[in-house]
């Protein structure tokens, strides 16, 4: 049980690394942890008129892969329909530009793919 709160804790850390780092791209961070039954988005935000759905993922090495290969098809479903149902949830025209980006963590260096599926 300690080490799944210590592995919450780092992730946490690592989201608000993730954070700072777009606010420094001019992103405005909306919402941080969405929750829903279909699945988690760590970060939501605002890019000029994008909506963006952002995942971050942290690893200390690449011993069990690269921190993007983590975010396979399966986590972009979840992300999807956790999207979706934010849009819908929160009343956001159909029209609402939006798109998904991905920020890796690897040791100290960010990786941020913008429209990354």
């Amino acid at each position: 049980m300690a080490e799944k709160r210590q592995s919450k804790e780092i992730g946490t850390a690592y989201e608000a690394l993730a954070a700072e780092y777009l606010k420094g791209k001019g992103y405005r961070i909306i919402k941080q942890n969405f929750f829903t039954k279909s699945g988690e988005i760590d970060m939501i935000a605002r890019d000029g008129a994008y909506l963006v759905f952002v995942e971050v993922k942290y690893r200390s090495s690449q011993r069990g892969g690269h921190p993007l290969e983590a975010v396979d098809i399966r986590k972009q479903k979840r992300i999807r329909r956790a999207a979706q149902y934010y849009l819908l949830r929160f009343g956001c025209p159909e029209n609402t530009p939006c798109r998904f980006d991905v920020v890796g963590i690897l040791q100290e260096e960010i990786i941020h793919i913008e429209n990354a599926f």
